[in-house]
């Protein structure tokens, strides 16, 4: 029988600039001065994989940060030391994100001779003002240039990052970078509302009047614009955020929204294992400090109750298309899942969908579904 699904993610925690809306554990050269260097980062990382208590992955996600700042050579020697140290499954998926300012035609090319098949591409916005806004570094056209490059190489699944709900976005620029997207023939299409996170430079920026707060509204008829044109071109939603062609869908992702396993390894990643759930200390050099110690940078771990994994499982599983089965929920829960079928908010089967409409209030249910009794 085959082994169930184990997937491996790689966090890389730099970054040239630091976006305005970012809140991810990443460093800028500055913030960082002379504490840690990509070759001490990447020495540091394969110490971990080396004692990762993991196995044989079908599935790598390399994120970050900006990983193509390491250059297709340092990425290339992480997917080395992954083969050598964990292993690979046969036809695993094996994507990487990158800034499209650090990429180009041989960046891509070789990758893809080293064995990457996946590329994910922070794209934004076509609109120079909302990249503007947003604090980006990458010019509007470089992100459909990248993605061409990235087919050319022999990429065939080609991911584009959008965010809608921008300050002072209009309709046109979400038409146009659509208009952009669809150009580049990519298969698979992630579209993000912009959250403002607290102790960001936009939340310092909003809370002191000189950006206006995010618009619910807004948010709502700018995803069901993205999601009519998205399907006019042939994609499908596979997750509340993600649009794909046949074929294209992102197994590693799935893996997370299906409740699977993986291992995170690098500053501050996330590793979900059976009822564990654990994570790493977030400071690159106290990683690498760790690590030269001979001890896994585990900063801290918890054992998930049923109560927990069975809340994970509808909070995941209901952003799907999938859905989840029926039989997980519970008479009280089930209760609620009737009022919101009678709205046309959730298909109730074999299976539990939200529909259409229900994906924009698809937080709200859940937590809603969540908290009866």
């Amino acid at each position: 029988m085959a082994k169930p699904p184990f997937g491996l993610y790689i966090h890389v925690p730099f970054c040239a600039t630091r976006c305005g809306y970012c809140d991810f554990n990443t460093y800028t050269p500055g913030e960082l001065g002379s504490a840690t260097s990509p070759a001490q980062y990447l020495d540091a990382l394969e110490q971990e994989l080396a004692m990762a208590q993991t196995q044989p992955v079908s599935s790598i996600f390399i994120g970050g940060g900006t990983p193509s700042m390491l250059g297709w050579e340092g990425l290339a020697r992480i997917l080395g030391m992954i083969k050598r140290e964990v292993g690979i499954q046969p036809g695993a998926e094996i994507t990487t994100e990158s800034n499209p300012e650090s990429t180009s035609p041989e960046f891509f090319h070789q990758l893809r001779q080293a064995g990457f098949t996946r590329i994910s591409l922070g794209m934004q916005s076509a609109s120079s003002r909302v990249l503007e806004i947003l604090g980006r570094a990458h010019t509007p056209g470089r992100a459909f240039e990248a993605a061409t490059e990235a087919k050319a190489a022999g990429f065939d699944h080609v991911n584009l990052d959008m965010i809608y709900g921008t300050p002072y976005e209009h309709d046109e620029d979400v038409a146009h970078t659509l208009d952009r997207v669809l150009e580049t023939g990519v298969d698979h299409v992630s579209a993000y509302s912009l959250i403002v996170e607290d102790g960001t430079a936009m939340a310092r920026k909003v809370r002191k009047g000189e950006l206006p707060a995010p618009d619910e509204d807004v948010y709502a008829d700018r995803y069901a614009m993205i999601d009519a044109r998205l399907q006019q071109a042939g994609f499908e939603w596979y997750e509340v955020s993600n649009w794909a062609k046949p074929g294209g869908q992102c197994e590693h992702n799935l893996l997370y929204w299906r409740d699977g396993d993986w291992w995170g390894a690098g500053p501050g990643a996330h590793s979900h294992i059976g009822n564990e759930r654990f994570f790493n200390v977030k400071h690159p050099a106290t990683y690498a400090a760790q690590l030269a110690q001979g001890a896994l940078p585990i900063q801290d771990r918890e054992h998930l109750s049923a109560e927990q994994r069975h809340e994970e499982q509808v909070m995941l599983g209901l952003r799907i298309r999938e859905g989840v089965p029926l039989e997980l929920f519970n008479a009280a829960e089930r209760e609620v899942l009737a009022r919101y079928e009678a709205m046309d908010l959730v298909e109730v089967g074999q299976r539990v969908r939200v529909t259409q409409a229900g994906r924009l209030l698809a937080d709200g249910i859940i937590a809603d579904i969540l908290t009866a009794r």
